[in-house]
């Protein structure tokens, strides 16, 4: 009997005496635990064994019990797409690069490379901390720059506080010198004589040219001051460029130009606030592209990314400047919308599905055509913004079980 046989029988036997029913996963554990007490080699479970040894730290602690292949693919299947792996690197460098401070360069650079060439790394402990240090030093340098910056500022206010301080200085001398030779000719009497007279003309002269002397002390210095100013001013308006530009960043979506999720939810709270203080209504619109993963598998990264900036530039463009767009997460939008009636909300999402459903999506040479779900909750409904939040998330996932390509209402209709 050869080994492979000898293992299959004694492990049914196994099974059997603990009165285990021999299904595929206690199969499977029971033969590699009896090779190995066999001390015989089997590849398939040596296969396991050096596979359980690729799994992280995290992984090994949030799953104890790991037994059997079966066990392995559970873990495995959470794991991100190695071919999404590109995508998450390129985000990464993003979120690790400086904000309104030089880059890091080639240091940065090796880093993103070395992910991108072996995708599984980014599961290593070692990358993840240096990934942190990577964040770490980003936000250093963007205080640095910031501090560097605010004392530029501060500098400009104490160049003008001591210029205006030489000014009004020098003003007080010249006004007490004037003031002094005011009183020597009001006290002159018809009787002086010349050398009196020629005395006072002599203290006029000097205070005069004493006046002058300062003034033009007082202009150099304007001059001098007037120009380190400009150049002050210049550096503060870069600096207010960039921070806009930074602010800007911050809050917008990089790929779809949307509202980021964390600025969609500073506006739901200013819409919460003014719903509570004067009533002002609002509806929550939950928007899904129905079957992305099949336009990634189809056209790839690059031709999703085309229907996601050119839906979003869609509903840009079809939602008013005082109502807002986010990007959720993935394919999922998310709008505020104020309205004054269900007409007027109704109005506004069949024409967003009307251009959607008569137009075709073009990337490169093809024409892709898209459709999305819904789901819409209005806050008076509800007890809280979250709890509209979470009822229009509800509705959509109601518009995907149901068909997809529909809009469902809060009041149960659909479109």
């Amino acid at each position: 009997m050869n080994s492979i046989s000898r293992i299959t029988n004694i492990t049914l036997k196994n099974l059997n005496s603990k009165n285990i029913d021999p299904t595929p996963a206690e199969y499977t554990k029971e033969f590699c635990k009896v090779s190995k007490e066999l001390k015989l080699t089997v590849d398939e479970c040596k296969y396991f064994t050096d596979a359980l040894k690729k799994l992280s730290k995290n992984e090994l602690e949030e799953n104890k019990h790991i037994e059997t292949v079966y066990d392995l693919i559970d873990i495995l299947l959470l794991r991100i797409e190695t071919k999404n792996i590109s995508k998450m690197s390129e985000l990464l460098q993003q979120s690790m690069q400086p904000s309104i401070a030089f880059n890091f360069g080639n240091e940065l650079n090796a880093f993103s490379i070395k992910i991108g060439d072996s995708p599984s790394l980014i599961f290593e402990e070692s990358i993840q901390q240096e990934m942190f240090k990577f964040i770490e030093k980003r936000f250093e340098v963007d205080k640095k720059v910031v501090a560097k910056k605010t004392a530029d500022i501060a500098r400009l206010i104490t160049l003008m506080s001591k210029y205006l301080s030489d000014a009004i200085d020098s003003n007080k001398n010249s006004s007490s010198n004037v003031t002094g030779i005011k009183q020597s000719i009001m006290s002159l009497k018809k009787g002086n004589t010349k050398d009196e007279l020629n005395k006072l003309q002599a203290k006029l002269v000097e205070a005069a040219i004493t006046i002058e002397n300062e003034m033009s002390h007082i202009n150099e210095n304007l001059t001098s001051g007037k120009n380190e100013v400009a150049i002050l001013e210049n550096k503060v308006k870069e600096l207010e460029r960039e921070l806009a530009e930074t602010k800007l960043k911050n809050i917008r979506d990089h790929l779809t130009g949307t509202l980021t999720r964390s600025a969609y939810e500073d506006e739901l709270k200013k819409a919460d606030d003014m719903y509570k203080r004067y009533g002002q209504d609002f509806a929550i619109v939950f928007f899904d592209i129905d079957h992305f993963k099949k336009v990634n598998d189809t056209y790839g990264h690059e031709g999703g990314d085309v229907i996601l900036k050119t839906f979003a530039a869609l509903l840009l463009k079809l939602t008013r400047d005082t109502d807002v767009i986010g990007r959720y997460g993935g394919e999922e939008f998310v709008a505020i919308v104020r309205y004054t009636n269900d007409k007027e909300l109704d109005t506004y999402i069949s024409r967003i599905k009307n251009v959607v459903s008569k137009n075709n999506f073009i990337y490169k040479e093809h024409k892709i055509h898209i459709t999305f779900s819904a789901g819409v909750e209005l806050r008076s409904n509800n007890a809280s913004a979250d709890e509209t939040v979470a009822n229009a998330d509800k509705l959509l996932y109601k518009a995907k079980e149901t068909g997809r390509d529909k809009i469902v209402f809060y009041d149960g209709h659909e479109l």
